[in-house]
């Protein structure tokens, strides 16, 4: 039996495909200017839209900012490989991600501010940040889990607790690398908590 992969075609293949063009050149745009510098008009001329075209497909700065947010994730998974590797390789993955995330102050400093801004409930990216909260920490905590199972986590170490905790290192990092960029090291501060917690070298 064979199966096809239907793809998308006609009116919809274009519309994703202009959408993800947007969100390109959004990346681009916050990546060099930061939140407050980025405008509407600036994204909307790298891709000769005028900015009520663009507004056709992101009806607002804050829908394409979580568009831009969720190709972060991506990129962050991407980077951690395919399939996202789990225990043990996941906390490794993550440390060179906090090393990864270092080359883009940019979309560091975009996450920080729409982070902070989206714990209020009646924001537009609340609901984003909450979901994005509860994916991290279901993540790490199964990699801790795996970790113990293996033997490789200190007894006691609660894995959720871990979990939580590495959150809140790896969120408030990004805040004081922004305000030192020349004396906090992201990487090294997340290997010295995560290596606190195991039994093996990370």
């Amino acid at each position: 039996m064979t199966t096809s992969i239907r793809r998308p075609r006609g009116p919809y293949a274009k519309t994703s495909r202009r959408r993800q063009e947007i969100v390109d050149a959004a990346v681009e745009v916050f990546s060099a200017g930061g939140y407050h510098k980025g405008s509407l008009r600036d994204v909307a001329g790298r891709v000769g839209l005028s900015q009520a075209g663009l507004l056709h497909h992101y009806p607002s700065k804050d829908s394409l900012l979580e568009a831009v947010l969720k190709w972060r994730d991506d990129d962050a998974t991407a980077f951690l490989g395919e399939p996202v590797p789990e225990g043990l390789e996941l906390l490794r993955g993550l440390v060179r991600l906090a090393e990864y995330n270092a080359s883009s102050p940019e979309l560091v400093e975009l996450h920080v501010i729409l982070s902070a801004e989206g714990t209020l409930p009646d924001h537009p990216l609340h609901g984003y940040f909450v979901g994005r909260h509860r994916n991290v920490i279901k993540i790490a905590t199964a990699a801790f889990q795996r970790a113990a199972a293996n033997g490789q986590l200190k007894p006691g170490v609660d894995s959720e607790d871990a979990a939580r905790s590495l959150l809140a290192l790896m969120d408030g990092l990004q805040v004081m690398w922004l305000l030192d960029r020349d004396g906090v090291d992201m990487a090294a501060h997340l290997r010295r908590y995560l290596q606190s917690q195991l039994t093996v070298e990370l």
